[in-house]
């Protein structure tokens, strides 16, 4: 099969609808022996996968090191997006932050520059521990990651859309910034629509159409919900990122789910990813694996196309009902 493509926003870059995913959840870049990695990563650019992305977080850094490594023994070059975290609790050089990260970046991916740098703090109204205010993003941060693209080390700049819906759309509305991570999933698609009242969950309300306005390219992430919609068991990575995520009720709301949708548990994995693949706002779907088989489902979950729309109907239905756990 050829993976159709779709237009990354106002970067003009015709991407896959797939993109390879390097986090600690799939793990296979972090946790596999080097012939895993390498099948893996021949296999997906060979099925037509063109965009990577990691960060220098994953693994420590093993993921960015892997593609430093194998990349350059393939005749295909994918494209990479890596980011940025930055101390929130300290945020007086910003710039001096994300120039040291990008460095060590750069070095272990051996490479001059990346496609994508994006800024891998949540945005918040106000900066605290963990989060960057949304004032600081438009303002000297993205000023920082500007610089670097003046440099010529990074093309484009973004931000993982993470934290409050509010301050994620004030900055994508901003135009400083090329692409957005949004979370978006079978039990959490509020960045896409209106969510009944009943349901309970994470609000993203308005992220989408927020990237559509502003032509933000939106890489979708968190599509099996670090793993719960994959419907291979718990693996030990599971880590929520979102409120009211535990994994305990995550899980129930997946039953549910899928119990409406006809439960087989050898395509769970499949289902979820064509739900991600019917938002048409979404340019590209990340996805983790942990070994060259999960990348096979993707493939085929790709071929058979998005979710239709009864499917997507009776998901509504489920949410409405907020799951069946009043």
């Amino acid at each position: 099969m050829t993976l159709r493509r779709r237009r990354l926003g106002r970067t003009g870059l015709d991407v896959s609808e797939l993109a390879f995913g390097g986090g600690r959840v799939g793990g296979v870049l972090i946790h596999r022996d080097e012939d895993t990695r390498r099948a893996a990563l021949a296999r997906a650019l060979e099925a037509g996968i063109d965009l990577i992305d990691t960060a220098p977080s994953y693994g420590d850094g093993e993921s960015e090191r892997t593609l430093g490594r194998l990349l350059g023994s393939f005749d295909r070059a994918p494209r990479i997006a890596t980011k940025a975290r930055l101390d929130a609790a300290a945020l007086a050089d910003p710039a001096g932050e994300i120039e040291r990260s990008l460095a060590g970046s750069l070095e272990r991916l051996r490479r001059d520059s990346v496609d994508v740098l994006q800024l891998h703090n949540p945005i918040a109204a106000e900066t605290d521990s963990h989060c960057v205010a949304a004032d600081r993003a438009t303002g000297d941060i993205a000023d920082a990651l500007d610089g670097l693209r003046a440099q010529g080390l990074v093309r484009f700049i973004g931000v993982t859309g993470l934290g409050e819906a509010a301050a994620v759309r004030r900055v994508v509305a901003s135009g400083r910034f090329d692409t957005a991570q949004v979370y978006y999933n079978m039990l959490d698609p509020s960045a896409g629509r209106a969510m009944p009242g009943a349901w309970e969950g994470h609000d993203f309300s308005g992220v989408l159409d927020a990237c559509r306005a502003a032509d933000v390219g939106v890489m979708g992430i968190r599509v099996f919900a670090a793993g719960v919609l994959a419907g291979g068991g718990r693996h030990g990575r599971e880590v929520p990122i979102v409120d009211d995520s535990a994994l305990d009720r995550e899980e129930r709301r997946a039953d549910a789910v899928f119990a409406a949708l006809g439960d087989d548990r050898e395509t769970r994995a499949r289902t979820a990813l064509r739900f991600a693949l019917a938002e048409e706002r979404i340019a590209t779907v990340v996805v983790g694996m942990a070994d060259p088989g999960h990348l096979e489902q993707a493939l085929a979950a790709a071929a058979d196309g998005p979710l239709p729309a009864p499917a997507l109907a009776r998901l509504d239905a489920v949410h409405a009902a907020n799951f069946g756990l009043d």
